[in-house]
């Protein structure tokens, strides 16, 4: 597949979640790729090798196709296995690092800055990027197949061709979390379950009442794979917050409960679709976001990224987005 047909995405509306179920569905049927015996003939040898050092020196030997087929790419992300764990830094990707020079979003959400400047309109172009790591904090907890991890990503929204209001940054969402994970190896559905994790997850956008946004949650997240294909299904449960304290009410009637995200990997291309829905049929709401990574240098790809619906960020939470944007990501640190 070399492209993307997004033809049917003006159907989209309010974050409906009926055009782009086609690239879910294709995941399941994509097929497997084989991979050779003496790549993974050589990386075992590598892992054998007891020494730091020399361990390091023998995978920086492989050419770089070769060091990839030691792991998939949820394998990589959670460190699954013993060739995934040789790593030169304690900091490692999470989500994805990208910047998007442009983005356009036909319908922005004025009302949430015109509380405190009535009257401001925004500019529906900006800049946004993402800065997403995480630091595993525990191998192997008590013996088991299992490492506990801490994460943060940031993500940015910033008016920069708003010369006449000084360029200011519409809103930026912080998100630690703490994550248990579990190192799985089962079969369902012509899948491998290749982790299971839960943890403790905030999210605030650290500004002031009536612009403050924030909410806990206890969240869970599966992970499987088949060849090319990765499905990551995430699900939440937001810590109640007294009444007077809630400065994003019914959030979760819009955010929903969870999240389908799949992966798929042709070549050295990703395409990647997540949604979101409430499940609520008479006032259905939810979200889908679209994206392309293609190569282009040696550390960075092209990324497109494409969202619709409610929660791109907490202040625009209750509110439907309609953007479309083009930048950069950064492969695998």
């Amino acid at each position: 597949m070399d492209s993307i047909s997004f033809a049917g995405l003006s159907a989209i509306r309010g974050g409906t979640l009926t055009a782009p179920v086609f690239l879910v569905l294709m995941t399941f049927f994509a097929p497997c790729t084989v991979r050779g015996e003496e790549p993974a003939i050589r990386l075992e040898g590598c892992a054998g090798i007891t020494g730091d050092a020399e361990r390091l020196h023998c995978y920086d030997a492989l050419p770089a196709a070769r060091r990839d087929t030691g792991g998939t790419y949820l394998t990589r992300l959670w460190e699954l296995d013993e060739t995934a764990r040789v790593r030169k830094f304690p900091i490692t990707p999470y989500r994805s690092n990208y910047i998007l020079p442009f983005t356009y979003n036909g319908s922005p959400n004025d009302a949430a800055v015109q509380e405190v400047n009535p009257g401001k309109e925004l500019n529906p172009s900006e800049v946004e990027f993402q800065i997403s790591f995480k630091v595993k904090l525990w191998e192997d907890v008590m013996g088991w197949k299992a490492d506990l991890w801490a994460t943060y990503t940031q993500i940015s929204f910033w008016q920069l061709y708003d010369f006449g209001d000084s360029s200011p940054f519409r809103e930026t969402n912080y998100e630690p979390e703490i994550l248990f994970n579990l190192r799985t190896d089962y079969k369902i559905l012509g899948l491998r379950g290749s982790y299971l994790n839960v943890g403790f997850n905030h999210q605030s956008n650290g500004r002031s009442e009536p612009l403050s946004r924030s909410w806990n949650r206890v969240v869970a997240n599966a992970g499987f794979e088949r060849g090319p294909v990765a499905l990551i299904l995430s699900a939440w449960y937001r810590i109640p917050e007294k009444e007077e304290d809630d400065d994003n009410p019914y959030i979760e009637d819009y955010m929903g409960y969870g999240q389908l995200t799949a992966y798929w990997f042709p070549g050295e291309h990703r395409l990647g679709v997540a949604l979101r829905n409430n499940l609520d049929s008479r006032d259905n709401r939810g979200s889908v976001q679209l994206e392309w990574a293609f190569p282009l240098f040696r550390w960075v790809s092209g990324y497109v990224q494409y969202f619709n619906g409610y929660g791109e960020n907490l202040l625009d939470y209750n509110a439907s987005s309609n953007r479309i944007g083009a930048g950069f990501v950064l492969k695998d640190w």
